[in-house]
């Protein structure tokens, strides 16, 4: 990306292993909902820069101070590198870090074909693992961290609205933890099917009226938008908790219904940021391998897209046009 909405595939230099890290030859990169506003129009923190940053690869390389990972070895990449001096990463809160650096906005990522990972950032994967599963760990950890967020319990109602690949994941944590009903709303038809693929009981176009569906005691906002933002907070029922995730690029009005909605009924509002917790990179990340491994996390509904590295201009000028409804985009470098 030289700027936003200005993306090119180029030959470039094969990238040196350095010292503490490993060169990992990408085997899936997928395109998370943050890349498209950040390559189309926001930009990134430097530029030009090579995007991605959810994805697995096979260890190509293995540098200077590494030890226990084999060339060949699957393994997938927490993106973030925190700042392990920071005080909130000492307290256990690695996504909080002020300082970080991150594959994708901040460094080279894995829209390419090799990218140099430190070692703490090197976690393997059971043998025989899917690599898109794999390179799926990111997006499932994220759903599973917001749901932490909360006091959810089995039992108890649940909901998501945006069911991009992360509110799909929110539905089948959920499921697994013994969720009652669970609620999804979305914009687009296709996305509430895949919804009931991933074990929602209820399903509704956003826009519509949503008097009959159940009030539920975690609602998981992963859309961003203001509709959806104020949609969140009028579903939870009394003290409930709403866990945004949804990252909105522009200011976000609040109705008087909402605002009074979550006043009376004493509704905990929480902010969920990445997907990481101590010892980094965290239990969200060692639940999604391990569940996503089993195949208790199902992904393959999800992708829609399933793509050389060579479309992705033309991908993301689709993203741009919205002229085809897109869930999980694989890139395969």
């Amino acid at each position: 990306m030289y700027k936003p909405g200005d993306i090119r595939v180029e030959e470039v230099a094969k990238p040196e292993v350095k010292a503490g890290h490993a060169l990992v030859r990408v085997a899936a990169c997928g395109v998370c909902g943050s890349d498209i506003p950040r390559m189309l129009s926001k930009g990134a923190h430097r530029m030009p820069l090579i995007c991605g940053h959810e994805f697995a690869g096979f260890i190509e390389q293995v540098g200077e101070g590494v030890e226990g990972y084999a060339v060949g070895e699957l393994v997938t990449v927490p993106p973030m590198i925190p700042d392990v001096s920071s005080d909130q990463y000492q307290r256990g809160f690695p996504s909080r870090s002020e300082q970080y650096d991150y594959f994708g906005s901040r460094r080279d990522g894995a829209y390419a074909e090799f990218v140099n990972v430190p070692l703490t950032n090197l976690i393997k994967v059971p043998q025989g693992m899917d690599p898109v599963a794999a390179s799926l760990v990111d997006p499932a950890a994220i759903a599973l961290h917001a749901i932490w967020k909360s006091d959810f319990k089995a039992g108890q109602n649940g909901a998501v609205v945006g069911c991009g690949p992360i509110g799909l994941f929110v539905i089948q944590w959920l499921r697994l933890m013994g969720a009652n009903e669970i609620v999804a709303i979305d914009i687009a038809e296709e996305k509430l099917a895949m919804a009931r693929k991933a074990g929602a009981t209820h399903t509704l176009l956003s826009g519509t009226a949503d008097a009959a569906l159940p009030r539920c005691q975690l609602v998981v906002e992963a859309a961003g938008h203001p509709s959806s933002i104020n949609q969140a907070v009028q579903l939870a029922k009394a003290g409930g908790h709403v866990v945004f995730i949804g990252i909105p690029v522009a200011d976000v009005p609040i109705s008087t219904a909402t605002f009074s909605w979550f006043l009376r009924q004493e509704i905990s509002l929480h902010g969920a940021w990445n997907s990481f917790s101590a010892p980094f990179p965290g239990d969200e990340w060692t639940a999604s391998i391990a569940k996503l491994a089993s195949g208790e996390l199902k992904w393959q509904f999800m992708v829609t897209h399933d793509l050389p590295l060579a479309e992705l201009p033309g991908m993301f000028k689709r993203y741009a046009d919205r002229s085809e409804v897109a869930a999980k985009v694989i890139f395969r470098p």
